[in-house]
């Protein structure tokens, strides 16, 4: 049956991308959208109460002709607008959510790239960092999906697949090797062992491969197998993608907001619309 997805509502253009996005896919799925917009910033002094209140009226009375708009052209929508910290409530709405999708910006262009990986790295779901829309993004085509051979990749392998082959597009492994790093002057490296290298990373591959073309045939799957660093690599294959996924390594208390090297670095260059699953 359908499910939800949960649309992070801000005074943003990455939130109205982030937006957009959802109402596209959902048009696709048929998921029911929840809008949910947050009024943070609470420091506890006189007459806070007040101003807080008025700005949570005033998105609540935005979101609700948002959702009007998008009901009268035959979605299902529901929104709520409430005070708190944009983090915690958008990771406790993930809790019943199939997908939560928010406005986010690279890694030194302001709060939502900072707020974009906690959220991301804290959710229940698999959640859609999602930036500022532009022409380009039009030509945009395919899926992305990060592979290392972990749990967490495996799941962002079967989120970017059933992605893929939802919307019919073609969907890229990404999978990137870099020999063991040596200080000093170490020299070159001996061929074979950077044969080897790349050669178990392409085995590694094609046996995924081979478990996605089982379980959805008429998916077109591509690899992309080469040496660099796994952020850069994949980073690079996400400007012109449809969507790029990478797994969470978050596990326990502190580890839920803790992404992993790979995927922080992926969200915090942000490179277009990009699933982060856990």
């Amino acid at each position: 049956m359908p499910g939800t997805i949960v649309v992070g509502v801000a005074d943003a253009p990455s939130s109205q991308s982030a937006l957009e996005w959802a109402v596209e896919r959902a048009r696709r799925t048929g998921e029911t959208v929840e809008l949910v917009a947050v009024v943070g910033g609470a420091v506890g002094v006189v007459g806070e109460d007040d101003v807080v209140d008025r700005l949570v009226a005033r998105a609540r009375t935005a979101l609700d002709a948002e959702a009007s708009g998008l009901t009268a052209s035959g979605l299902s929508v529901t929104a709520r607008a409430v005070a708190g910290d944009p983090v915690g409530v958008l990771v406790e709405a993930s809790a019943t959510a199939d997908l939560l999708v928010i406005g986010g910006e690279a890694r030194g262009h302001g709060r939502r790239g900072h707020h974009g990986a906690r959220i991301a790295a804290g959710a229940h779901s698999p959640v859609v960092v999602v930036p500022a829309t532009s022409a380009a993004d039009a030509e945009r085509r395919g899926i992305v999906v990060g592979v290392d051979g972990s749990d967490a990749s495996a799941a962002a392998i079967e989120f970017a697949a059933a992605e893929a082959a939802r919307g019919g597009d073609a969907l890229t492994l990404v999978s990137a090797w870099l020999p063991v790093a040596v200080p000093g002057d170490f020299g070159v490296y001996p061929d074979t062992y950077l044969t080897d290298l790349a050669g178990v990373t392409e085995a590694a591959v094609d046996a995924v491969i081979e478990r996605i073309q089982a379980a959805h045939p008429d998916l077109t799957v591509r690899a992309a197998v080469v040496e660099g660093d796994p952020a850069e690599v994949i980073a690079e294959h996400a400007r012109k993608a449809r969507l790029t996924v990478v797994g969470s390594h978050g596990r326990g208390a502190l580890a839920r907001f803790l992404l992993g090297s790979v995927s922080e670095e992926v969200i915090g260059r942000l490179a277009g619309p990009t699933a982060v699953v856990r």
